[in-house]
């Protein structure tokens, strides 16, 4: 049984060394039909592992490894074959391009195109290169050279391998939009763009030594944004047919897992939780997710499914959507949870500027693997879900870690309004509450309860405990006695409507008598309410003893 490639994202290694491989050479005979092509994917899909097999195939530094290639669907091609091993090759990551600050991403680049030129020793004793054009190699080496060599430093190496190997260059660039993400979240953004415009207009648009360039990412940014001019450029993103399989995996490949490794009973497991993407017209599979799950059931006893895929970075956008979206927002959220779909227009190409635009979270939602399109409604609106169970626990975590926060910050707010009869202010609160942080599709007693036990969570406050001739949902009762305290009586709208619903809880304290039994223990000062509630919505009205 062959090991599971789990991190393995260099493909000499993972061939080399016996791993388990799904064949996705069939990218290379797409790759070979543009001249600059930008392949969109949600992260851990695969990107990384394929620009290292494209590197394989291409780069002329690459010796004696037939073997890679020769029992995989590429070898049957005897014209794209004869392209093997034939250029110089520049490839970079982005992944790691998460800096703080413009400064710092800067050091950055300037650290990845020092590691480049390291890789190409023969450069600086070259004769194809003047004594101006090895000063400045050296300058990328010791990592010395200025802003203006930076920005312009791919199109010059580019210039130096063609001079050098009499060979047009082929260009990798994995994980291009990375900087802009981590730009957009700490307020550099039109920095990171101008300088990024500057490296792709130099290298894609103006480079007589470019024979073909791939890109990686998540999104398609605007070519007004970064690649402005270019007219050489093409994008297979999730929406298009072209190179649907090459990311991910399909049914077939799926099954052929499960066979493999003797795990066909967890199938539907598999399809629960990590099926559901759709590219072009293909069903795919997350690979990360499917390989974790499956080495975690051939070498543990542990059978239970989880989300491997959940990745803080990318959840802190989905993060800030949520605590600031609009109220259609949050009821299209509730909508998705619940499993229904909603209906949204896709904008293919995006900046992460117009991701503040409420309009545009569905369309990066969708393209970074967060929703998928069930149906095409017209040319750019769709039907949008959840793609499967994984997701769906990334969504109720954000949610709850979202609803934790606004019930930590008006915890004490509520029970001092409630403290002190301010039930217009206690009203408010809690609707306020009940709309940022609960789902409506679950409107039982008992989940209310919970959840307002939850929400007034003290030392001092109590739940179902024997009150007068019943039990009442929740008491507050001081420590001193002679403070105020106070009985909930919580109750559902089913025939009446929230008022009604309130003044029939409300009765209830009266008839079972829950602030008598209190009373009667010394306690001084006891005030009920009964709260009505309906979907996101509730009403509290104020209950006072005789005297």
């Amino acid at each position: 049984m062959k090991k599971l490639p789990l991190g393995i994202e260099d493909f000499k290694e993972l061939i080399s060394q016996g791993y388990y491989y799904i064949d996705k050479t069939s990218l290379i005979q797409d790759v070979v039909k543009e001249k600059v092509c930008l392949y969109t994917r949600p992260r851990r899909f695969g990107k990384t592992l394929n620009m290292s097999m494209l590197y394989y195939f291409f780069s002329n530094k690459v010796h004696d490894i037939d073997s890679l290639f020769s029992n995989l669907e590429i070898s049957h091609n005897q014209e794209i074959i004869k392209l093997k091993n034939q250029y110089p090759v520049i490839f970079l990551s982005f992944k790691d391009m998460k800096m703080d600050t413009f400064d710092h991403q800067i050091e950055w680049f300037q650290l990845l195109i020092g590691e480049l030129a390291s890789q190409f020793p023969e450069l600086y004793a070259s004769s194809a290169l003047d004594e101006i054009d090895k000063e400045l190699f050296l300058k990328y080496r010791k990592k010395t050279a200025s802003f203006g060599e930076i920005q312009n430093s791919l199109h010059q190496m580019s210039i130096f391998l063609r001079n050098h190997y009499q060979k047009n260059v082929v260009i990798l660039i994995d994980e291009y939009d990375v900087p802009l993400q981590s730009a957009y979240l700490n307020g550099y953004y039109e920095e990171m763009v101008s300088f990024l415009r500057n490296v792709f207009s130099s290298v894609l648009k103006t480079n007589s030594a470019l024979e073909r360039a791939v890109l990686t990412g998540c999104l398609r940014i605007a070519k007004e944004s970064i690649f402005t001019g270019l007219n050489n450029f093409s994008v297979r993103s999730i929406l298009d047919e072209s190179a649907s399989v090459c990311f991910g995996f399909t049914q077939e490949e799926m099954n052929q897992i499960l066979h493999d490794y003797d795990i066909d009973q967890y199938k539907e497991t598999m399809q629960k939780w990590y099926d559901g993407y759709r590219f072009g017209r293909t069903d795919i599979y997350n690979p990360w997710s499917v390989l974790k799950y499956a080495d975690q059931l051939v070498h543990t006893s542990d059978t239970y499914a989880q989300s491997y895929w959940a990745n803080t970075s990318s959840n802190d956008i989905i993060y800030r959507y949520i605590s600031h979206g609009n109220l259609q927002m949050k009821r299209d959220f509730d909508q998705l949870i619940s499993g229904r779909a909603i209906c949204k227009k896709i904008k293919p190409e995006l900046t992460y500027r117009e991701m503040d635009d409420m309009n545009n979270v569905y369309s990066f939602l969708l393209f970074s693997g967060y929703l998928k399109i069930k149906k095409r409604i017209n040319r750019n609106e769709y039907e949008l879900m959840i793609p499967n169970y994984e997701i769906k626990t990334i969504y109720e975590d954000i949610f709850q870690e979202w609803a934790m926060e606004i019930q930590d910050s008006n915890r004490s707010k509520l029970i001092h309004a409630l403290l002190n009869m301010d039930v217009e202010q206690a009203n408010e609160i809690l609707n306020y509450i009940l709309l940022q942080s609960v789902s409506y599709y679950d409107s039982q007693e008992s989940f209310y309860h919970g959840f307002m036990i939850g929400l007034l969570s003290n030392e001092n406050m109590y739940s179902n405990i024997e009150s007068g001739d019943g039990r009442s949902d929740i008491k507050y009762l001081p420590v001193n006695k002679e403070k105020r305290g106070f009985v909930l009586e919580l109750k559902v709208c089913r025939e009446k409507d929230l008022y009604d619903t309130a003044v029939l809880a409300c009765e209830q304290i009266r008839e079972q008598r829950y602030l008598e039994s209190d009373l009667a223990r010394g306690y001084q000062d006891m005030i009920g309410y009964g709260i009505a509630f309906e979907k996101k919505r509730c009403f509290i009205k104020l209950f006072l003893p005789e005297r």
